[in-house]
């Protein structure tokens, strides 16, 4: 750390070390140097015989061998960040000089290598995702049949389970882990395609043998572990991917939004909380807070990344022809960004869901201030099949709960309705106690839950079982 200059804080606060490795500029400029090496060593098994045994020895000995200084030095002379790297490479490998780079476009390393670290980051982000989902799965099913006031509106709604609750947030995560998983499937190399996208260069260095030139892009695009590369490209591949995959993390990012909100306001309600170290200081001034502050830096986070969302879009839109470059000074902020934002945030989910403290007599107590209003229609349907009139008792009930209802509102005393339905004589033959067990009303809740764990969540497990249980540190 130099505390003299600006740092961003998703790489010293956030990202983890994994993240921000593959946005290096040791791991971005590798890249490059093995994309030059791989076009190199292609070219020449399809029979360009000046690119020598010796040549590329030396680029494959010099791959990170990388010379930062003196490139810097040479793109402050030709104000070109890839003939810079070039020449760097070149001093490094002299018997490579002049064949590095042999036919390509600056795009072709650096389109390429982008593709690749994104590929790779979308990886690892797809391993966060699948250890929230784990958390999630153990929390679900081991409060499953917990009753808790359900909220629409953000109002006292049918009973849940807490639960089922987080089959809701879990599901939330494999649907943006099925989305990733798409785009890291679907994705395209941009390959070997020249300056236009046209080849021209290749088509000349095979003296115009089309058979040659199409391999090259298939050698090359194979060696990297893609499937396919596009099919025709400008100069660089569509910016409209770059678009694809930040929306595809800002829709993550709306999950990690609403799961830590929902967090924050059961922390407000004191029934659920994330984890509290025992050293840990919730306000400067008030002893006492234990703010939710992991959650609230995450929705934080994923409010960045959500505002993202539109650049490379703006980017796409804004592409003349063939390439323009105010796409290149966009992507170097639009694309690593989101991905270290998510990485952090993702960490964050994984330790708040696996350290989410439960206080079931608060919730308990929650339930049983609501649930007699809620099951005013049970008492009636009970006190019905004891012999009363339904008219009668849907109007003496109506008359009570009207009442209770003032002394919460008007006078913040408890709710009486169950003391007053005990007293009134229309309702002596009914058993309250029963009818008001909170269990009677989660309906299938408890049995969602299983079933959602077995049928989508255990298969995200299994999916993902080598990367399961894997340690989040939050250095902040």
């Amino acid at each position: 750390m130099n505390p003299g200059t600006y740092e961003s804080p998703l790489a010293s606060r956030n990202a983890s070390p994994q993240m921000l490795r593959l946005f290096s500029p040791q791991h971005k400029f590798g890249l490059w140097r093995r994309l030059w090496l791989e076009l190199a060593r292609q070219e020449k098994a399809l029979g360009l015989s000046r690119i020598t045994d010796e040549a590329l020895r030396q680029m494959e000995a010099n791959l990170d061998n990388i010379d930062f200084a003196r490139a810097a030095d040479w793109e402050k002379r030709l104000r070109h960040d890839v003939m810079a790297h070039v020449h760097t490479f070149e001093e490094c490998a002299p018997a490579a000089k002049g064949i590095i780079h042999l036919g390509a476009t600056s795009q072709y390393v650096v389109d390429n290598a982008d593709l690749i670290i994104m590929r790779d980051a979308m990886r690892l982000l797809c391993v966060r995702l699948a250890n929230a989902i784990q958390a999630l799965a153990d929390f679900a099913l081991k409060w499953k049949d917990l009753p808790t006031l359900g909220y629409t509106h953000y109002q006292p709604a049918q009973l849940t389970t807490v639960g089922k609750r987080a089959t809701l947030w879990a599901q939330d995560f494999v649907l943006d882990l099925e989305e990733l998983e798409y785009r890291i499937k679907s994705l395209q190399f941009r390959g070997v395609k020249g300056t236009t996208g046209t080849q021209a260069s290749f088509l000349s260095l095979f003296d115009g043998n089309h058979e040659k030139v199409e391999e090259l892009d298939r050698r090359v695009t194979s060696a990297f572990g893609f499937e396919r590369s596009f099919a025709v490209t400008g100069q660089t591949y569509p910016r409209k991917v770059d678009a694809q995959i930040i929306s595809s993390l800002a829709c993550c990012a709306a999950s990690v939004h609403k799961f830590c909100n929902d967090i924050r306001l059961l922390a407000g309600m004191k029934q659920i909380e994330e984890p509290f170290e025992a050293e840990q200081v919730g306000s400067s001034a008030m002893a006492y807070k234990r703010n939710p502050m992991r959650c609230e830096r995450a929705t934080g986070l994923s409010r960045f990344v959500i505002s993202l969302s539109t650049s490379p879009l703006q980017t796409a839109a804004e592409q003349w022809f063939e390439r323009t470059l105010d796409d290149s000074s966009n992507k170097r902020l639009a694309i690593p960004e989101p991905f270290l934002a998510m990485d952090g945030a993702l960490q964050i989910v994984v330790n708040v869901a696996r350290g989410l403290v439960v206080y079931p007599k608060v919730i308990e107590a929650a339930v049983m201030a609501e649930l007699p209003f809620m099951a005013t229609e049970e008492i009636l349907m009970a006190a019905v099949k004891a012999g009363g009139d339904r008219q009668e008792l849907h109007e003496r009930i109506r008359t009570h709960s009207m009442a209770a209802a003032q002394q919460v509102k008007q006078f913040g005393r408890k709710n009486d309705l169950i003391e007053r339905l005990e007293a009134d004589p229309l309702l002596r033959g009914v058993n309250l106690t029963q009818v008001l067990d909170p269990a009677h009303f989660v309906g299938r809740a408890p049995e969602q839950t299983v079933l959602f764990v077995k049928t989508v969540l255990a298969g995200v497990c299994d999916r993902y079982q080598e990367d399961l249980n894997q340690q989040v540190e939050l250095r902040v």
